[in-house]
Formats: C-alpha cells, structure tokens, sequence
C-alpha cells in the first residue's frame, strides 16, 4: 500500500543518463515515490494500468526505446482507468504542431530540454510543487473495484513477461514460464521452497529440474544477451566474481519490486 504523503510517479524516458539523475533525485525525497522506468511506449501502459501512478513524466521521442510519448498518449485513454495521471512532458522538440497534438491528446504540462534552465530535477520539483493538487485530482472519490486474485496475476504476468523479454530470456526456454510463476508465487506469497511449489504443478517434474532450467535460463540470458540491455533492465548489484545472478537473487529482485507496487 502506498505512502499517502507520497506522490507516486512513473518515469518514460530512454535518456540513462536522464533516468539516472532523476531516480536519484527521487530516492532522496520523502514526498515522491518512483514506481518504475521504462524507456518502451508499450510497456509503460502495461505499467500505468498495474501501478496507477499519481504522475507521469514523459518523453515523447523515445528514440533509444520503443514507440513514443504521442502514441502512449493516444492509447492510455483505452485502459479505462478511474482516474488519469498527470502527465508532464519533458522534450527536445520543437515542433509547435507536436506540441499541440501532445495537448489535445492530454498532456498536462509540457517542459522543452532546450530551455536554458532545464535539468533533470526541473519536472521532479514540478510535480512535488503541484503535489497537493494533482493527488486531489487523481484520487477518485469512489472505490476503485478491488481486482480479482485472477486479474491481479494476469497483470503480474504481463509485467514480468515484458521483464524478461528485455534481459533476453526468451520463452521458448524451458525456465521462462518457470521464472514466471516463481516470480508471481514470490510476489504474493512466498513460500519455503519456491521449486518444489512450481514442480507439483508440472507432472514428472522435480523440483531440481526446475531450478536447473530457472538457472540455466538466466545464465543464457547473461552469456548471450546485449550487455546494454541488461545493465539498462535488470538494475540489482551483482557479484561481480560470479558476473551473473543467482536464481534466488534474480525472482526476489523483481517480486520486491511488484510487491512494492501493490
């Protein structure tokens, strides 16, 4: 459950650097909450419609990421949500017909990279600003219909198929289903022996073959993938001798994070 002091904010970006700076700007704060960053148009709606952040900051040319801010606008009115975030654009365009598009599609506040003044706690001091304000209005005055345990892990399932997806891990892996229901079983209720809980839904399996093709998928993931993509998506220290997660600290990493977002 979320701080009510805090104001929660989901950051679109595909600047590092950027993001970079403004999470640590943010983690600093005791009056903001960064929910997640992602620098992939799509996978921010899958974000928005699981977290429900109070604000969005939004670059609309996520030309490092995938699609970009004017396309993740025209979508998020589909989800349905209660309530929309605030959205606040941070930009190096200078296109006035972008602009106005990006306005008419619900931008609430647009902020131009080329300003002379313009730095990465420019739209974090924004929002904190405009904290008051901008939770009154996101919050609704009506419940918000509680979702189903089967809703809620459909949702999960998404959000760690998206996960998994940009480390490299691919499903056609024997582990990448295994991973999946081991982060969702951490999630919501961890349990002793999270391979022995995932191989009694599998016939014939044992508990060793899960962990083996748990490991064996991550370990691929980090001998084959782009080293860009991991170090951008899979954010946890690791031990720099053994240059690869353990299985343990790779499912906790990401059922943290979701358990946090809850």
């Amino acid at each position: 459950m979320k701080n009510q002091r805090e104001l929660t904010v989901l950051l679109i970006e595909d600047d590092q650097f950027a993001c970079e700076e403004i999470r640590n700007y943010i983690d600093q704060l005791d009056d903001m909450h960064l929910l997640g960053i992602t620098d992939d148009s799509n996978k921010a709606l899958d974000m928005v419609q699981y977290c429900i952040p109070d604000a969005i900051i939004l670059d609309l040319e996520l030309h490092e990421g995938g699609g970009n801010g004017l396309f993740f606008l025209s979508k998020l009115h589909d989800l349905g949500l209660e309530k929309l975030p605030y959205i606040l654009i941070t930009t190096q365009n200078t296109s006035n017909v972008t602009l106005e598009a990006a306005r008419q599609l619900g931008a609430d506040f647009i902020i131009t990279k080329y300003e002379r003044d313009y730095s990465a706690q420019k739209p974090v001091e924004l929002l904190r600003m405009m904290r008051n304000a901008i939770q009154r209005h996101s919050t609704p005055n009506t419940t918000v219909p509680t979702l189903s345990p089967a809703e809620q892990n459909r949702k999960l399932t998404i959000r760690i198929h998206r996960e998994l997806d940009a480390i490299g891990i691919s499903p056609k892996a024997i582990g990448y289903e295994y991973l999946t229901e081991a982060i969702i079983i951490a999630t919501n209720e961890p349990v002793p022996n999270l391979s022995r809980a995932i191989a009694s839904k599998h016939a014939g399996k044992t508990p060793a073959s899960v962990e083996r093709a748990m490991q064996n998928a991550i370990n691929r993931a980090w001998s084959n993938g782009n080293p860009e993509d991991l170090a951008r998506n899979y954010t946890a220290v690791i031990n720099y001798e053994r240059g690869v997660p353990t299985l343990t600290e790779f499912i906790y990493h990401y059922a943290n994070r979701f358990r946090n977002e809850l």
